[in-house]
């Protein structure tokens, strides 16, 4: 397991685990990441990663990419 910031551009992800507080946990989940779920990092751009999750690009910051971990 690797945190996201660590995934290569372009491969799909799956979410293994999602760490921080609660309403960090529950924030992620409702733009749809969930454990299981696939996850491909699309770009970086000044300090934040956007990524495709279930169909949709939403644009996510260093440190709460860290507390997805995925493989």
């Amino acid at each position: 397991m690797m945190p996201l910031t660590m995934a290569k551009e372009g491969e799909p992800s799956v979410i293994n685990k999602i760490g921080g507080k609660e309403e960090t946990r529950r924030f992620l989940e409702n733009l749809g990441f969930v454990t299981g779920g696939m996850v491909t990092v699309i770009s970086e751009v000044g300090g934040s990663l956007i990524v495709n999750v279930k169909d949709a690009r939403v644009a996510i910051g260093k440190d709460m990419a860290n507390k997805i971990l995925v493989s």
